[in-house]
């Protein structure tokens, strides 16, 4: 509670609250979240070991897949470790800097997400409408390319967020409900205009969402059509199936997403506890699931998995 005191008299910092009104249980809430935390961790470190260590594995797929982990590993790791602070050590307070430097790299990091997963749509469109030619526009330098193209746009889009909120005046009150540094949620504790920021966080949510959404609905679109003119049921089974798992891993990303978004902005009738255990539960089961969705679905990687895991 000392802790507690010191940041409430620090004029530069903010308070986050944790789950207001589950206060009673946050020390069996974190033991939820710590497990999670830590499944997500091992899977993804596991995945990166092995795809690291076999030779076999340094495929496109394969980079993709490192991405991916390595943005869930960085995504729940900037809001994960401060969550689970303020449960067991009730050290609620971080600086104003600390909170826009948070904000800044798990909004980027879903940014980053949601571009790992259209050049997984673009890999399968290109290995099942043009298998022939696979090799050849599918490479592990394009890839690493695509990466470095939607990392350096994750940076650019979520760059003035905290940009805009550094330059705001902020009121006395500096209490947010929250268990991170949300965008809308710091910005609420501004006592300036906050238009700007609103309009602008609308526009990333929308346009990167529903742009990525579009890209990905175009491949499925032309991946279903090529899949049809199999003659073979089985063909086209075994086409539709090598891409069930990342079919899996956007339906748990982009609803969960979206239905946090939206709920924080318009969901005015939603408890506020709800609201915020859901934006966890997406920094959360995402990297927690995804090692486990693809490891199960790709012949190949579970195959080293089990080979590593016997060994161990």
């Amino acid at each position: 509670m000392a802790v507690f005191n010191l940041t409430y008299s620090d004029a530069s910092a903010f308070i986050l609250m944790g789950i207001p009104g589950l206060e009673a249980a946050h020390m069996w809430i974190s033991i939820l979240f710590s497990t999670f935390y830590i499944m997500g961790l091992l899977g993804n470190f596991t995945l990166l070991f092995v795809i690291g260590k076999e030779q076999m594995l340094h495929k496109p797929m394969y980079l993709l897949l490192s991405m991916l982990a390595v943005t869930e590993i960085g995504t729940s790791t900037s809001v994960v470790p401060k969550v689970l602070c303020i449960f067991w050590f009730n050290l609620k307070g971080i600086t104003v800097g600390g909170c826009l430097t948070q904000m800044f790299f798990l909004h980027a990091g879903t940014v980053m997400h949601s571009a790992v997963l259209v050049t997984m749509a673009f890999d399968r469109y290109v290995a099942i409408c043009n298998p022939l030619r696979y090799a050849i526009i599918v490479t592990n330098a394009r890839i690493a390319k695509l990466g470095l193209v939607g990392l350096l746009r994750a940076f650019l889009l979520i760059l003035p967020l905290p940009l805009l909120l550094s330059r705001q005046p902020f009121c006395a009150n500096r209490i947010i409900a929250h268990t991170y540094c949300d965008h809308m949620a710091v910005a609420k504790l501004s006592c300036g205009d906050i238009t700007v920021n609103r309009m602008y966080g609308l526009v990333i949510v929308f346009v990167i969402i529903m742009l990525d959404l579009l890209l990905i609905s175009l491949s499925y679109g032309l991946i279903i059509r090529a899949v049809l003119r199999v003659s073979s049921k089985k063909g086209r089974q075994k086409a539709l199936s090598t891409c069930t798992a990342h079919i899996a891993v956007m339906m748990m990303s982009y609803p969960s997403s979206l239905l946090s978004t939206l709920t924080y902005r318009f969901g005015q009738g939603i408890a506020p506890h709800v609201h915020i255990i859901l934006a966890n539960m997406y920094y959360l089961l995402l990297p927690m699931f995804n090692p486990i969705i693809y490891g199960a679905k790709t012949g190949e990687l579970r195959e080293k998995l089990l080979k590593y895991t016997c060994r161990m």
